[in-house]
């Protein structure tokens, strides 16, 4: 080994000292942790694509790693978050929220609200029946359909969680200033706006026509 590599060595124990990641006692795995989180954030999976010549857009490639990372994120945050409501931490509150700004909504409508599958969705809305967080009952409309509202429990677990949920949603947008916020939820709005057509409207549609909507 020659000299350079203390060098770089001791240039990178110092850069790991100056960062967030480093604690009073952190240890050689925290280190070899944030050696390997560093490289992860340097070496896209674009640039290995790049290397196999495939043909790829970096920025679009970036935004899908972005955008994945930040919901694994956000889940494990809610979770924290909600951790003194164990009813509500696999996204049933996502469900309870609707239903507390959109009262009467058919199942279908509350799943759809919520961007999930029917499969999924039907999960989250038993548990919160079985919790007795919300009730069901026959559509006037259309005796197939049930109709869904929160209870007097569901109402009290809302007005409990309200607090830990903006606690959890203000540490999800970092610091990032409220100029940043504001843009940041304006391009997401217009984001989501594209995406919940797609659901709507080509859900069962294969990727090679959803593309065509994209050009």
């Amino acid at each position: 080994m020659n000299t350079d590599f203390f060098i770089d060595l001791l240039l990178q124990v110092k850069d790991f000292e100056n960062s967030e990641a480093c604690k009073p006692n952190s240890k050689v795995d925290d280190f070899r942790r944030w050696m390997n989180d560093k490289k992860y954030r340097e070496e896209s999976p674009t640039k290995l694509l790049k290397n196999e010549k495939h043909q790829v857009s970096f920025t679009e490639n970036e935004i899908c790693k972005q955008v994945l990372l930040l919901s694994r994120y956000s889940k494990q945050l809610i979770r924290k978050g909600l951790g003194d409501f164990p009813e509500l931490a696999n996204e049933e509150f996502t469900y309870l929220y609707r239903l507390k700004d959109e009262r009467d909504l058919t199942k279908i409508q509350l799943i759809e609200r919520n961007g999930h599958e029917k499969q999924t969705g039907t999960q989250i809305i038993k548990r919160l029946l079985e919790y007795g967080l919300v009730e069901e009952k026959n559509d006037m409309e259309d005796k197939r359909s049930k109709r869904l509202n929160i209870t007097p429990k569901g109402e009290e677990i809302f007005h409990q969680s309200v607090e830990k949920v903006n606690i959890t949603s203000k540490i999800l947008s970092g610091k990032l200033e409220e100029e940043e916020k504001n843009e940041l939820l304006q391009i997401l709005k217009k984001l989501n706006e594209f995406h919940a057509h797609l659901y709507q409207e080509h859900k069962n549609s294969d990727i090679d026509k959803i593309i065509q909507f994209v050009k």
